[in-house]
């Protein structure tokens, strides 16, 4: 059995929606929903999927920048969903997070060594000098030099700044990292780099990732597995490879096959999705993808929640599919793929 760090269990977050004169609750959004989840000690899970599906707020509830609404989140084989405290801040020593946005999440009038610092001062982790030393150290290791650390956000490259934001996210040595969009705002040239130097640097310090993003393309140079998300549910899970090659979800099929081909002569069948994403304060009745899917059956998709189970071709490759897991054939043949 693999050894697993985080284990999230039917994890949820739904935010209230308040109008009227008096700011009563009117509606309520459903961000994460019943979310299943094990992230082995030492892997990069790639959690991927369109804008406003919920995986940053799925990756905040894992290290408890967002309370959950429901469900249970493990740490090491610990239940934090409710710790507080000094317990929490514990915790938080050994759970960091890197920033979609480079510079607003640096203080611009603070210099970037004492950002990068931050973390073992509040943690009480050694003495001014031995810090200073730390910070050093960790400039180097992101490729930065360390007479970079007296110099100001604004002084530096997007690249650079998301190497100091990497910087500050490992200073403490921690046992998990969850990278929100570390590269969307960045070249493309830069994006490669980037992607190298986490892939080092979790190899360096025997890191655990958790990647998130929205683009296949860097999500397969990363990942050792990936989860895809579709309005706060999370539809397909498996090894990069499997899901690369063998997509079970539709979701995930069209997804793939946006992804360009650097090759003018070469020939991609588009899976061109019609439709909107439906609104998170009203998701559809049954599976959330069933108006937008290609081969939705009526009364089975529209109906039932699908489960994330096991597909039919493939025993290791989960997917929340009626169709692709063979689940409530007997009510339709036209069910079986």
């Amino acid at each position: 059995m693999a050894d697993n760090l985080v284990r999230l269990r039917n994890l949820s977050k739904e935010f209230p929606v308040k109008g009227g004169v008096f700011q009563r609750q009117v509606a309520t959004v459903n961000a994460v929903s019943n979310v299943n989840l094990d992230i082995r000690r030492g892997e990069t899970l790639g959690l991927v999927g369109e804008s406003g599906c919920g995986k940053t707020t799925l990756g905040r509830m894992l290290v408890r920048l967002l309370e959950p609404t429901s469900g249970t989140i493990e740490f090491d084989g610990e239940d934090i969903t409710h710790v507080k405290g000094a317990q929490l801040k514990g915790f938080r020593r050994r759970m960091q997070f890197i920033f979609q946005d480079p510079y607003g999440s640096l203080d611009p009038r603070t210099q970037v060594g004492d950002s990068i610092a931050e973390g073992l001062r509040l943690h009480g982790v050694a003495d001014r000098d031995e810090r200073q030393d730390r910070v050093t150290e960790m400039l180097e290791l992101v490729g930065l030099k360390g007479a970079h650390a007296g110099r100001y956000p604004h002084e530096f490259s997007g690249g650079q700044r998301q190497r100091i934001g990497i910087a500050r996210a490992l200073i403490l040595k921690p046992d998990l990292v969850v990278a929100d969009e570390p590269v969307s705002a960045l070249d493309v040239s830069v994006q490669a780099q980037v992607l190298n130097l986490l892939r080092e640097l979790q190899e360096e310090l025997n890191l655990t990732l958790l990647f998130v993003a929205h683009n296949l393309a860097v999500v397969e140079h990363i990942s050792d597995r990936v989860a895809v998300m579709y309005l706060g549910r999370v539809v397909e899970f498996t090894e990069r490879e499997s899901l690369y090659s063998n997509p079970q979800h539709p979701y995930t099929e069209a997804l793939l096959s946006a992804i360009p081909i650097p090759d003018p002569d070469r020939q991609k069948n588009r899976q061109l999705l019609t439709g909107e994403i439906p609104s998170p304060l009203n998701p559809p009745i049954g599976c959330h993808f069933h108006p937008r899917c290609p081969i939705a059956v009526d009364g089975i998709c529209n109906v039932d929640v699908p489960e994330l189970a096991a597909a039919e071709d493939d025993g290791d490759h989960m997917a929340a599919c009626h169709l692709r897991t063979g689940a409530h054939t007997h009510l339709d043949p036209r069910a079986k793929k």
